[in-house]
């Protein structure tokens, strides 16, 4: 049997420096500001065995997450105007919205289960996760499913 490939969503801070300059390293390449991947691993500090261990294992989340439906759950206040703001975020970032749903407030926070469909002119999604989790009244933002 075939063994089953998992994905995982981290926050950069989440990820080890080398998987890191391994992406800056293929940007490098792919930009055409280096001829070879000896060139791209020294600009960055890295091995060339160390980028070709993990270069087809890490991506900016939103270089393949095109076509995709990401699904999240944001933890926020109840404040008129705020899930509007939300919603005008993904909006601007070309994002498609599937589905919505808000719980009813507890103690004046609300749970919002939110589906976007990721387009081909969609926008880097994770300035997008940054700028909702950034707005005042939300408390966290966690995604919970990517298909």
């Amino acid at each position: 049997m075939a063994e089953r490939t998992q994905y995982f969503v981290l926050k950069e801070k989440a990820v080890p420096d080398v998987l890191l300059r391994v992406v800056k390293a293929k940007r490098l390449l792919d930009a055409g500001k280096v001829e070879s991947v000896l060139e791209a691993a020294d600009a960055v500090g890295i091995s060339r065995s160390s980028f070709y261990k993990y270069k087809d294992d890490i991506f900016p989340f939103h270089d393949n997450a095109k076509g995709m439906t990401i699904t999240m759950i944001i933890q926020m206040d109840d404040e008129p105007g705020l899930l509007s703001a939300v919603l005008k975020s993904v909006a601007d970032y070309h994002a498609n919205i599937l589905t919505i749903h808000q719980s009813i407030p507890v103690n004046g926070v609300a749970s919002l289960t939110l589906s976007v469909e990721i387009l081909p002119d969609t926008k880097d999604l994770s300035n997008m996760m940054e700028e909702i989790e950034g707005k005042s009244g939300i408390h966290y933002l966690k995604i919970l499913a990517r298909e």
